[in-house]
């Protein structure tokens, strides 16, 4: 009734009679091709990459739908900053084939969590509004109280790496729930996948069995391929 009053808009273009119109959908730049075998960025040959040899990062792997770029961004801000909740539904029900087709094991499906000045700003996690409804078709127990933040940690937009790093250091503790369990970790976009790790280690340090990181988007360089 309420969709019949006030027509909803496409979260990736605006047009109106749909939360996640079928061009939408069509436009979206998923994340394939030769990817690193644990960091899951491209590279031109199969395997681990140059920068998980030097420094593995503590995930079995992190695997990502799609290319962080429109529609998918416009639709990932939304969600985040206008309080459009429902578009959580309409990206996890388009993500439910890639993350079939992951072929992994896991009991858990765990939101990286906010911090509490952030949700009591936001008043919701937007990765939760995306990973609740995606475990719940794949019949995943959806756990995110077993993942908390043991301190508030700036914003990661504009820091390098090793400042991505070091802002994440020790952030996590996770419940033990977790203990011997394969838990999959979500966050919303993945740069350095910094944020990922550190959630995995605090999985790990816990007792969980396997750690595997799954992001809605991967940012890249630009028209590049690289780490950034």
């Amino acid at each position: 009734m309420l969709d019949l009053l006030f027509p909803p808009e496409c979260g990736g273009c605006g047009t109106a009679g749909s939360r996640w119109c079928i061009d939408c959908q069509k436009r979206v730049f998923l994340l394939d091709g030769i990817l690193c075998d644990i960091c899951g960025l491209p590279q031109d040959r199969a395997g681990v990459c140059d920068a998980c040899r030097l420094e593995r990062p503590l995930y079995r792997a992190l695997r990502a739908w799609s290319v962080f770029e429109d529609p998918v961004q416009k639709a990932l801000h939304k969600l985040k900053y206008r309080r459009d909740i429902s578009m959580g539904n309409s990206l996890a029900s388009q993500m439910i084939p890639f993350v079939n087709g992951l072929n992994w094991q896991v009991d858990l499906i765990v939101p990286i969590p906010l911090g509490r000045q952030r949700f009591k700003e936001r008043g919701y996690n937007q990765v939760g509004m995306i990973a609740k409804p995606l475990a719940l078709a794949l019949n995943i127990r959806y756990a995110p109280d077993e993942l908390f933040r043991r301190k508030e940690t700036r914003s990661q937009v504009g820091l390098t790496k090793m400042e991505r790093k070091a802002n994440m250091q020790n952030a996590f503790q996770a419940g033990a729930g977790v203990i011997g369990r394969s838990v999959l970790v979500m966050d919303d976009v993945s740069t350095t996948g910094s944020t990922l790790s550190a959630a995995a280690e605090a999985l790990y340090s816990t007792g969980a069995k396997n750690v595997y990181a799954l992001t809605v988007a991967r940012a890249l360089p630009h028209h590049g391929l690289g780490h950034v």
